[in-house]
């Protein structure tokens, strides 16, 4: 199950970024008194009580009239309804209620979704005994917080992860699935690879840019292995409004890596390699997800003999840093190597899930440390004790030695070539960690 997800939506200037950095506890959204400043969508990383959840601040668009007051409204409700797990439903308490409030209200009461009526701005005594008036609004009684100096939020953040769903049991056919998310920007080709795979045209495929709407996992089996395929193409344009796209799609991304086994990246051929690929691809990384590289529309590109050569050259070098993910080119529109794909995800999946024996890491170590010692630092002589694997999915590597705190960066990127040199682990991003034993 991924990362449940938390929307905070209500109208401009009610104090949605100040609660959002508030749970943070960093200044992570723009704060200011004039409404609307929030235009960048923010989305963060949020944890209560041992709890993970996805906080997203949906901030409006400054209302120019009340035509764009109705678009702010609806692209913020319309969000939470469709991604969120739980809305917070931020009203002033200083203000009461006013239209926009009871557009917001009416629309959770129609969606009958699981939603937490909140009263900023509840500074004292007096605000909070104002707020039952929001009760009019149909969701029940307002939880009073002020998210300027912190009063009650730590009461809403116990009730937002009692409200948070339980984690599902995992069934044995989704047990045997390899979960592989087919990540990328905007028209790189996700939905027509899908539908190339799968054999069959279950996704909406136009070539207009942020055609999909929603994700969509597809279930099917390949050579004997069953497979969910979760496209993360981006929010349809209901009103072109480009800064929504790119956020909804981002976001809907990122939930789609939390909850993958495996990460396919698509790369547009004809473009190459972009700053954008670039951030997704970091994105897979950091989420510690194994990744294949998909170099798509190979189709258009003229070749002679070297030029597979000089494209990989080209793109191991503006991707030195991921020099271990597997490189594949395809077609998804004549379907060239489209299968060859998923051989190489379920070989990237069982190195994911590989475990060496403990006996058989400490002669590697012993080897490793015999050719390349760490140098003493600060007078002290740095000793290995051993080496242990503790996790699979990520392969985690702990090595406990004397001095944990004198490793230098550039010594643990020589243990991690050399095990990488050893074992391979190809697609795979694994940890190397030093303890004190």
């Amino acid at each position: 199950m991924s990362m449940p997800t938390v929307a905070i939506v209500g109208r401009p200037n009610v104090g949605k970024s100040s609660l959002f950095n508030r749970f943070l506890r960093r200044p992570l959204a723009v704060v200011h008194e004039r409404p609307g400043i929030t235009r960048d969508r923010n989305y963060a990383v949020c944890d209560w009580n041992g709890v993970n959840f996805r906080m997203v601040d949906t901030g409006g668009i400054i209302p120019n009239a009340e035509e764009e007051m109705d678009r702010s409204i609806f692209d913020q409700t319309e969000f939470a309804l469709n991604e969120a797990d739980l809305i917070l439903f931020l009203v002033d308490a200083k203000t009461g209620i006013d239209s926009a409030d009871r557009a917001i209200a009416n629309r959770l009461t129609r969606a009958k979704r699981n939603c937490v009526l909140v009263a900023n701005k509840s500074d004292s005594d007096r605000e909070e005994v104002e707020i039952y008036e929001f009760m009019a609004l149909g969701l029940g009684e307002a939880m009073p917080v002020s998210a300027t100096v912190g009063r009650g939020v730590g009461d809403l953040l116990d009730v937002v992860v009692a409200r948070l769903p339980a984690e599902e049991e995992k069934g044995s056919a989704k047990e045997t699935a390899i979960r592989v998310a087919v990540v990328g920007r905007p028209n790189v080709g996700k939905s027509s690879f899908i539908n190339k795979l799968t054999g069959q045209e279950r996704l909406i495929v136009t070539p207009i840019a942020g055609t999909t709407r929603d994700a969509v996992d597809t279930s099917f089996e390949y050579d004997g292995q069953k497979y969910i395929l979760i496209d993360t193409a981006g929010l349809r344009r209901r009103y072109k409004v480009q800064e929504n796209v790119e956020f909804y799609t981002a976001l809907r991304t990122s939930r789609a890596i939390d909850n993958c086994d495996v990460a396919i990246v698509l790369i547009d051929a004809v473009d190459k390699v972009t700053s954008q690929d670039q951030r997704i691809l970091e994105e897979v990384i950091s989420s510690r997800r194994p990744a294949v590289l998909v170099v798509n529309k190979w189709d258009l590109i003229e070749k002679d003999s070297y030029t597979a050569d000089a494209f990989t050259l080209a793109i191991k070098d503006t991707l030195a840093r991921y020099a271990y993910l597997p490189l594949i080119y395809i077609s998804a529109l004549s379907g060239q190597r489209v299968g060859k794909v998923l051989s190489i995800v379920k070989t990237i999946h069982v190195e994911n899930h590989r475990r060496i024996p403990t006996s058989e890491l400490n002669i590697f170590l012993q080897k490793a440390v015999a050719r390349n010692h760490p140098p003493a630092r600060q007078g002290k002589y740095i000793k290995f004790n051993y080496i242990t694997q503790s996790e699979v999915a990520p392969p985690t590597f702990i090595i406990f030695i004397n001095q944990p705190k004198l490793i230098e960066k550039t010594y643990i990127s020589y243990i991690a070539n050399q095990i990488r040199s050893e074992y391979g682990f190809q697609g795979v991003s694994f940890r190397l960690k030093f303890k004190r034993k």
